[in-house]
């Protein structure tokens, strides 16, 4: 699933102690959505750091690791998904990310976000970039360390709510995930503001 390719460059603008930024989860029906903010070296290389959607979930881990002990700073933050109904899954994806920002014990001098949508957090310039989890280092360890920290509390969450088997599908909108939900009806931790469901042809 992995193959080896050009190392991605560490970040956009070397020497401003730049964060990069990423979500996991907008898409799920349940459960919360996990931001991470992520500053590297200048010199931070990796030949398999890659977007996560790319990885295996032994690599993700084992990436995890590498990134928590080499990061000169990171943070991951949690938006529930009562938050989520409340000011809709956009909103509480940037909210995520900035919470992460927050959390950070280094202040980035810059910001890089995955995607084309953010909000202005404080004066800090930032930049928003389409797939840019597969192009800088450090989005594409701020999408690892969300994405893994997500999956793990799906799984926790499936303990809890063992019908719906978000050990295998995190939440994600899969048939066997929808079809426990009509069969079950939606958990405390479902997005209600969310079509659970098909709509009726």
């Amino acid at each position: 699933m992995t193959s080896l390719h050009n190392p991605l460059p560490p970040c956009l603008n070397p020497g401003t102690l730049e964060a990069g930024c990423d979500e996991a989860g907008r898409g799920c029906l349940a459960g919360p959505v996990v931001a991470a903010a992520v500053i590297l070296p200048d010199d931070f290389t990796h030949p398999l750091l890659n977007d996560s959607k790319q990885l295996s979930e032994k690599r993700r881990d084992q990436l995890r690791t590498v990134i928590m002990e080499q990061a000169l700073a990171y943070a991951i933050a949690v938006v529930d998904n009562n938050r989520i109904d409340e000011i809709n899954i956009l909103n509480a994806s940037i909210e995520a990310m900035h919470l992460a920002l927050d959390a950070l014990t280094v202040r980035p001098g810059t910001i890089v976000v995955d995607g084309n949508r953010f909000k202005p957090y404080g004066d800090t310039p930032y930049t928003t970039i389409v797939k840019g989890d597969g192009k800088y280092a450090n989005i594409a360890a701020a999408s690892i360390l969300a994405k893994t920290e997500r999956d793990r509390i799906m799984k926790e969450a499936h303990i809890e709510y063992p019908d719906y088997a978000w050990n295998v599908n995190k939440g994600y909108p899969t048939a066997a995930h929808r079809k426990a939900i009509l069969l079950n009806g939606p958990s405390p931790l479902h997005r209600m503001s969310f079509r659970l469901l098909p709509t009726e042809e």
